[in-house]
């Protein structure tokens, strides 16, 4: 399971609480810019994968701070974040080879 978690201008630093919560940063939690993500605005994203429990929990932990997105935008934000995850394996593939 996985959530988007969109944080505005001035609460991107806030995205620290989910690595200060042990049950959350056991589980694969990413943030990048929405201009990395060739998105507009000042926006941050964190892609937050792992266990529904812990899923759950970061949204509740950020509650006020961040929105979770709806379907289709996270979808859409999801698939960048893997987009750019490929991207980086291949690029080590080519310097380290086969």
């Amino acid at each position: 399971m996985y959530r988007i978690l969109r944080f505005p201008p001035g609460a991107a630093e806030k995205t620290s609480v989910l690595l200060q919560d042990d049950i959350v940063s056991r589980q694969s939690v990413t943030a990048r810019d929405a201009k990395s993500l060739g998105l507009p605005g000042n926006d941050r994203y964190v892609l937050v994968e792992g266990s529904d429990a812990a899923v759950t929990r970061a949204v509740e932990l950020t509650k006020g701070i961040a929105g979770a997105l709806p379907g289709a935008d996270a979808e859409r934000i999801y698939r960048r974040f893997q987009s750019q995850d490929d991207e980086a394996a291949s690029g080590m593939g080519l310097i380290f080879g086969p």
